[in-house]
């Protein structure tokens, strides 16, 4: 019987340890990225897993912002808990020089991130691939925000730079979908950016 309640004690105390550190927050461990354009004033830097963990680990204090567009909010996806606030709008002008369409700064990004996010927040901040969640955080650091982290990989991650694999220039290295993290393309309106 002693032995019974000897074990018993010890796996109730493991459990409990346990659930501590699944509880607690996990520091981010992202070095300085070596890409100058997803270095931020605060420096601070977290990955997709890492953002993940520490909004699971305390979902009410940590708020994941989405800087997208609405467009790719909504038709790649974005994670289930995401808040999106566009730092830059598409612009539908084609630059041919770039192969790209071009982006048009969201002059209210602030003002419209102030009105769901307090400035005591942690602020793990999205896009694509960290670029403009690079130019979201120093523009949240200008009017106050000091614990605004840059998911370096964002959503969609990294390219993949290998001309001998199929994944060749596709964004398939790393990212919160190529993770496996929670996302959706459902909308929820309490999370999707409004004019």
């Amino acid at each position: 019987m002693r032995k019974l309640s000897i074990i018993l004690t010890a796996v109730a105390v493991s459990s409990i340890l346990w659930a501590a550190l699944a509880l607690a927050q996990p520091a981010p461990s992202t070095p300085v990225p070596t890409d100058t354009r997803k270095q931020t004033t605060l420096g601070k830097y977290c990955n997709s897993m890492e953002a993940y963990l520490m909004w699971r680990a305390k979902p009410k204090e940590v708020v994941i912002l989405d800087v997208r567009t609405p467009e790719e909010y909504s038709f790649v996806g974005h994670p289930e808990m995401a808040l999106n606030v566009p730092v830059q709008l598409f612009s539908g002008n084609f630059d041919a020089e770039k192969k790209t369409y071009g982006m048009a700064a969201n002059p209210d990004f602030v003002a419209q991130v102030a009105k769901h996010i307090d400035k005591n927040a942690t602020v793990l901040v999205m896009c694509r691939s960290g670029q403009r969640a690079a130019v979201a955080v120093n523009l949240l650091a200008q009017a106050g925000y000091a614990n605004a982290y840059n998911i370096v990989d964002s959503f969609e991650g990294d390219m993949v730079s290998d001309p001998e694999s199929v994944y060749n220039n596709k964004r398939m290295k790393n990212g919160w979908k190529n993770y496996g993290l929670p996302w959706t393309y459902s909308l929820d309106p309490k999370l999707v950016w409004t004019k």
